[in-house]
C-alpha cells in the first residue's frame, strides 16, 4: 500500500481560501464582461475593415489563459493564486495564423 500523507487543514485556512475565491468569481463576471465586449467589437470590425485586430486577438488569447488559470483555482484544482498575486500568466497556444469562416 501506499503511504497517504495526512495533512491537517484548519478551517482558517479554508475560510480564507472561501475569501479568495468570492473575489475571483468577481473577476471572474468582470473578465465575461469584458470577454463579451470583446467579442462583438471585432465582429464589428471585421465587418468594416474586412480584417481581424490582431492586438486584440493577442489579448483575448492571454485573457482565455487567465481565466483558465482562475477556473482551476476556483475548483480547488490549483493552490497558487492567480494574477494580481502572482505572475499574469503567458499565452498557452498562440492564436491560429488565418481564420475560417467556413
Amino acid at each position: 500500500m501506499q503511504d497517504v500523507q495526512e495533512t491537517t487543514v484548519s478551517r482558517k485556512d479554508i475560510l480564507i481560501r472561501l475569501l479568495y475565491t468570492v473575489l475571483y468569481l468577481l473577476v471572474f463576471e468582470i473578465i465575461k464582461l469584458i470577454i463579451q465586449i470583446i467579442v462583438l467589437f471585432q465582429y464589428i470590425y471585421l465587418f468594416i475593415s474586412l480584417s481581424h485586430n490582431d492586438r486584440l486577438r493577442n489579448f483575448s488569447n492571454k485573457l482565455c489563459t487567465y481565466t483558465y488559470d482562475l477556473m482551476r483555482y476556483l475548483t480547488l484544482n490549483k493552490n497558487q493564486r492567480p494574477f494580481p498575486f502572482n505572475d499574469f500568466p503567458p499565452a498557452m497556444e498562440e492564436p491560429v495564423g488565418e481564420v475560417s469562416f467556413r
